[in-house]
C-alpha cells in the first residue's frame, strides 16, 4: 500500500514531514522523573539487523478460549490496562472468538499488530513517527506521533489504540513510554528481543504449557519457527492484501 503522488504539493509535503520529525526529535516530553517518551528511532533502531526478521507463530490449536495469559503478561509488561471500554483502553493484544457457522467450530487467537513487511500505518503516517525497522519490528516514535490517528484507521486489524487520558505513574515503564494524546500497539517486546530474550506473551503462554505462541527469527532457516512454518502450512490475517505480516497462525 503506497500513498498516491502529490505532483506539485508532494515536494512541499515531503519537507514538512522532515520539519515535523526533526523538530519532534529534539523535544523531551517528561512523564515522571527519570522517564521520557523516548524516540524509538534512535537507538532502538540501531539494535536491528537486517539479518533477522522477528516473528511469532500462534497455533490456535492450542489456544483455549478461557485463558487470557498472554494479555495478561504483556499488560504487566508494558503498563496498559483493559479497563473493559474497547473504544478508548488501550488493548495492545487481545483475544478474539471465532464461530464457523457452518460446522459450528469453536476457536480462540491472540490478535496484536501484525509488524507487517509492508505496513499500512508506516504508509500513511505523516510524521513517519511510525516506522519498521530492519529487523521487521513496527514500533512508534512518540516524539514525531501527533495524535492523528492515520495509522489506526490505515490498520486491518484494529491493533492500535489511542492514550486518550494521563497516564497514571505506576502504569509508566521505561522502556514502553506512554503518553496522552499518542498512538501505541505491540512492540513484540522490542526491550526484551534487543536483549536477546523472548517477548512477554509468549513467555506466558509457555508457561501454562500451552505453548501456543512461538517467537523466533523467520529467516534463519535453523530456528524452530522456521522449521515449524516450513513443515505444517500456516495463514496470515487477510493474506488477500499482501501485507506480508511478520505473525502467522496455524489451524486457523
Amino acid at each position: 500500500m503506497k500513498l498516491p503522488a502529490l505532483g506539485a504539493e508532494n515536494g512541499a509535503e515531503m519537507n514538512r514531514r522532515k520539519f515535523m520529525k526533526n523538530a519532534a526529535a529534539v523535544a523531551t516530553v517528561a512523564l515522571a522523573p527519570g522517564i521520557t517518551l523516548t524516540a524509538f528511532g534512535g537507538a532502538a533502531d540501531a539494535q536491528a539487523s537486517p539479518d533477522s526478521r522477528w516473528g511469532l507463530l500462534i497455533d490456535v490449536s492450542k489456544c483455549s478460549s478461557d485463558c487470557d495469559a498472554c494479555v495478561t503478561a504483556c499488560s504487566k509488561e508494558n503498563g496498559w490496562k483493559d479497563k473493559g471500554n474497547p473504544l478508548t483502553d488501550a488493548q495492545w493484544i487481545r483475544k478474539v472468538d471465532l464461530v464457523d457457522n457452518e460446522t459450528g467450530r469453536e476457536i480462540s487467537a491472540p490478535v496484536m499488530c501484525q509488524h507487517c513487511d509492508d505496513a499500512p500505518c508506516v504508509d500513511v503516517c505523516p510524521t513517519t513517527a511510525s516506522f519498521k525497522r530492519a529487523d521487521g519490528i513496527v514500533l512508534v516514535d512518540k516524539h514525531a506521533c501527533i495524535g492523528c490517528r492515520y495509522c489506526m484507521m490505515a490498520c486491518p486489524y484494529k491493533a492500535r489504540s489511542f492514550i486518550h487520558e494521563e497516564v497514571a505513574d505506576e502504569d509508566r515503564k521505561s522502556w514502553a513510554p506512554r503518553g496522552r494524546g499518542t498512538v501505541e500497539s505491540c512492540t513484540l517486546c522490542v526491550h526484551r528481543v534487543d536483549k536477546g530474550e523472548t517477548p512477554a506473551c509468549a513467555v506466558a503462554c509457555g508457561e501454562t504449557g500451552n505453548g501456543a505462541i512461538l517467537f523466533g527469527d523467520l529467516m534463519d532457516p535453523e530456528s524452530e519457527i522456521a522449521k515449524r512454518l516450513a513443515e505444517y502450512p500456516s495463514v496470515a490475517l487477510r493474506d488477500d492484501l499482501g501485507l506480508n505480516p511478520g505473525v502467522r497462525y496455524q489451524n486457523l
